[in-house]
C-alpha cells in the first residue's frame, strides 16, 4: 500500500465519491454522501464485509434521541460531553467531543427514520461505566453482522456502488495533496483505477498490525486480539503519508472476557448483572465494573494470564438471549456445579478461597462493603447451580487515528486541511483520550456513524464545489 504522487491520473472510471471500507462508517457516509447528491462508490476488501463492525454487538451511543424520548429517557448533548470529558479525565479533545456529543443524537434519528435502521434502546444497558444516562442504542440481535446488513440494504436502494472483493493498494495524489484517485485489486486479481474528487478512508484501526502495535501500544505487542485482518492500519497510514497529523495512537478498546478457545467475547451484562472474575487462586482481583476496557489490562496481570467468568443460573438463563453465551454452552467451554466448592473441583482453583469469595459476595450483596469498591446491593447473591467460563483480556480495536475538523476533515500537523481527504471510523482519531481507561461503551461505533455522516455530506459538497465535477462513475 502506497501513495503515489502525479499530477494528473487517466482512470478508466471516476466517482465524486469514494469510500474506502464498507464497515458502519463506510456505509454511513455512503449513505450521506448520495443524501448530498453526489454519486458514490465503496470499496471493500472483504466478502462480505464484516470488519470491526461485523464483529461487535452493534451497540450506538447517543444522546437525545428520539428513541429515547420515547423510552421516557432524559439526556441531552450537554450530558454526554460532561461524561466523555469526564471519563478521559480531560484528556480528550473537547471540541471533537462536543461535535460527537452533539451529532450522535441527529445521527441515529436520520439513520432510524430515513433509512429504517432498526436501532432501539437498549434497558440492559443502564448508566454504566461512565454513561451516566442509559443510551446505548442496538440491533434485535445485538450483533454488529445484523447493523451491517441493514446498512448494505438502505446503501443499495439509495443507489450506493458497494464493490465488495476489492483491495485498494494505492492512494494516487498531486502535489498538493488532492487524492486523484485511488488503485485496486479485485478478487481475480485484476486492477483497476478509479478516479474521485473527494474520497472518505473508512478503514479499520490497526490492531492486527503486529508492527504498528510494537509502535504504538507496546504493552500489547504480543497480546491476545481480537479484530479482523482487515484491521492493519491502512488507512491511517495512507493518511500519514499524505501528510496528516495523527492523535491518541496510544488509545484502545481493551475487554476482559475473551474465551480463547472459541474466539468469543462473554458478555459484559453478566458482570453488570452480579457476575465476578475470579483469578487462577479462587479470589476476586479487582473491581470487575470500574472500567469495562481496561478489565483486560487487570485479568491479563493475573497468574498465568486468565480469570474465571462467575455467574449463577440466573444470570445464566438471561445471558442466553446473547448470541455467544449460546455457542459458548453447545462447545462445552462453559462449566457447571451445585454449590462452590464443586465448581472449585471442575475449574481446577483451591476450594476454599473460592468458597470464601462466593460467600462474600452474598454479604456485599446485603450490604457490606467491597474492599475492591464495588456496589454489589441491588443484585440477588450468588446461588447454585453456579457457572464459570475461562477468560483472558484482549485487544479489541484501536482509538487513536488521524486527527479530523467538525465536518471529518482531514488536518495536517498545523492544522490547516488536506484538499478533499475525510476520514472515520477506525481511521480518525476517537474520543477515549490517549489510553484505554477512557473508553466509553459504544463510543467506537457513535464515533464511527457520526464521523461518517458528517465526513459523507461535507465530501459531497466539495464534490459538488468543484468546477470539473463529473456526476457520474463510469
Amino acid at each position: 500500500m502506497a501513495v503515489i504522487r502525479q499530477e494528473t491520473l487517466a482512470a478508466e472510471a471516476h466517482a465524486a465519491v469514494v469510500v474506502i471500507g464498507a464497515g458502519a462508517c463506510g456505509l454511513t457516509a455512503a449513505l450521506a454522501a448520495r443524501g448530498g447528491g453526489a454519486n458514490v462508490v465503496v470499496l471493500e476488501r472483504d466478502i462480505p464485509a464484516m470488519g470491526t463492525t461485523g464483529m461487535s454487538q452493534g451497540f450506538i451511543a447517543a444522546a437525545g434521541t428520539r428513541a429515547q424520548r420515547a423510552a421516557g429517557i432524559e439526556d441531552a448533548p450537554d450530558i454526554f460531553f460532561a461524561d466523555i470529558m469526564a471519563k478521559t479525565k480531560g484528556q480528550t479533545d473537547p471540541a471533537m467531543a462536543r461535535v460527537i456529543a452533539d451529532e450522535a443524537g441527529p445521527t441515529l434519528d436520520w439513520l432510524i427514520e430515513t433509512h429504517a435502521i432498526p436501532l432501539a434502546i437498549d434497558a440492559a444497558w443502564r448508566g454504566d461505566f461512565g454513561h451516566s444516562r442509559p443510551r446505548l442504542h442496538g440491533v434485535p440481535t445485538r450483533q454488529g453482522t445484523e447493523l451491517l446488513d441493514n446498512l448494505v440494504r438502505a446503501a443499495g436502494k439509495t443507489g450506493v456502488d458497494l464493490r465488495t472483493g476489492v483491495l485498494v493498494t494505492d492512494i494516487y495524489a498531486n502535489g498538493a495533496g488532492r487524492v486523484l484517485g485511488v488503485g485496486f485489486t479485485r478478487t481475480d486479481g485484476t486492477r483497476g483505477l478509479l478516479g474521485c474528487d473527494a474520497i472518505v478512508l473508512a478503514t479499520c484501526g490497526f490492531a492486527s498490525n503486529a508492527e504498528m502495535r510494537r509502535r504504538f501500544i507496546p504493552d500489547w505487542a504480543e497480546g491476545p486480539i481480537w479484530a479482523p485482518a482487515s484491521a492493519d492500519g491502512g488507512g491511517i497510514a495512507w493518511g500519514m503519508e499524505l501528510g496528516a497529523a495523527t492523535a491518541d495512537m496510544g488509545a484502545y478498546q481493551g475487554h476482559g472476557a475473551l474465551n480463547e478457545e472459541a474466539n468469543l467475547q462473554l458478555n459484559y451484562n453478566i458482570v453488570m448483572g452480579g457476575g465476578i472474575q475470579v483469578n487462577a487462586l479462587g479470589e476476586r482481583f479487582c473491581n470487575e465494573m470500574a472500567n469495562i476496557s481496561a478489565q483486560g489490562d487487570e485479568v491479563r496481570a493475573q497468574p498465568g494470564s486468565f480469570a474465571w467468568m462467575v455467574y449463577d443460573e440466573r444470570l445464566h438463563l438471561a445471558a442466553f438471549s446473547w448470541p455467544a453465551h449460546a455457542r459458548l454452552q453447545s462447545l462445552g467451554l462453559a462449566k457447571t456445579a451445585p454449590d462452590a466448592r464443586a465448581l472449585a473441583a471442575l475449574i481446577g482453583v483451591p476450594p476454599e478461597p473460592f468458597a470464601a469469595t462466593i460467600e462474600a459476595t452474598s454479604r456485599m450483596a446485603a450490604g457490606e462493603p467491597d474492599p475492591f469498591g464495588r456496589d454489589f446491593t441491588g443484585h440477588p447473591a450468588l446461588s447454585g447451580p453456579l457457572h464459570a467460563v475461562k477468560c483472558t483480556g484482549a485487544l479489541l480495536h484501536t482509538q487513536g487515528g488521524l486527527v479530523v475538523d467538525a465536518m471529518a476533515r482531514v488536518l495536517r500537523p498545523d492544522g490547516t486541511k488536506l484538499p478533499n481527504l475525510f476520514a472515520g471510523g477506525g481511521t480518525a482519531r476517537s474520543i477515549s483520550g490517549p489510553g484505554v481507561w477512557g473508553y466509553l461503551p459504544a463510543a467506537g461505533l457513535c464515533t464511527a456513524v457520526t464521523l461518517g455522516r458528517l465526513a459523507g455530506e461535507a465530501a459531497a459538497r466539495e464534490a459538488a464545489s468543484l468546477p470539473a465535477h463529473r456526476a457520474d462513475a463510469a
